[in-house]
């Protein structure tokens, strides 16, 4: 599939089919996953695949699935055949930029004006959405509001952190979300051309 087809392809599906996904598509969603941009090479992205039925409505009830139920939409987080907890680990970039390449004797550890382990788990979950639509597959995304009880359901380490669940399935019929009724804006509304404030439509 061309890469912009499966850009504009990719979107939240809210229903799946009960069709299994096989586990060599699964590895190689992942395997396109760990192509994601990763600060100093660190790679401390985890993923956590979840297909077993009981585990999966854990991982529903833990997300708030409940709410999505009762606003009208099926359990599309417990149904979807895969799950993939996307988890990052502040302490392994630490421990990256405390070696010797990356922190010269006697110079502190660098500041992080952002959190670059969570930049780059969403680089790993965004990779991970569109492989899945790449392998002919429906995708879809939900937060994680209480981490810490991901983490007792999967036994996750205390030094990763769920991002929340990547669903992973054979779309089905389901309900739009009602916030695409504000539309997408325009490419001029986003891109300042040299510095913001000149749109897009500005460029000679």
């Amino acid at each position: 599939m061309e890469f912009q087809d499966v850009v504009r392809k990719r979107r939240m599906v809210r229903h799946f089919t009960p069709e299994p996904v096989p586990a060599s598509t699964v590895k190689r969603i992942i395997s396109t996953a760990q192509r994601a941009p990763s600060a100093g090479f660190s790679q401390g992205v985890s993923f956590v695949v979840v297909t077993e039925e009981a585990l999966r409505k854990q991982v529903g009830t833990a997300c708030s699935e409940e709410t999505y139920v009762e606003a009208g939409y099926a359990p599309f987080i417990s149904e979807a055949p895969v799950q993939i907890v996307i988890c990052t680990s502040e302490e392994i970039y630490h421990s990256r930029y405390n070696e010797a390449d990356k922190k010269p004797e006697g110079q502190d550890e660098i500041a992080w004006p952002v959190p670059y382990w969570h930049t780059d788990a969403g680089c790993s979950l965004m990779l991970v959405l569109l492989a899945a639509v790449n392998e002919g597959l429906g995708s879809a995304f939900v937060g994680a509001p209480d981490p810490a009880r991901l983490q007792e359901i999967l036994g996750i380490p205390e030094a990763f952190v769920p991002i929340g669940v990547a669903m992973i399935g054979h779309p089905a019929p389901d309900k739009r979300s009602p916030s695409l009724k504000r539309g997408r804006r325009r490419v001029e509304d986003v891109m300042h051309l040299n510095g913001w404030g000149s749109a897009a439509s500005d460029t000679p």
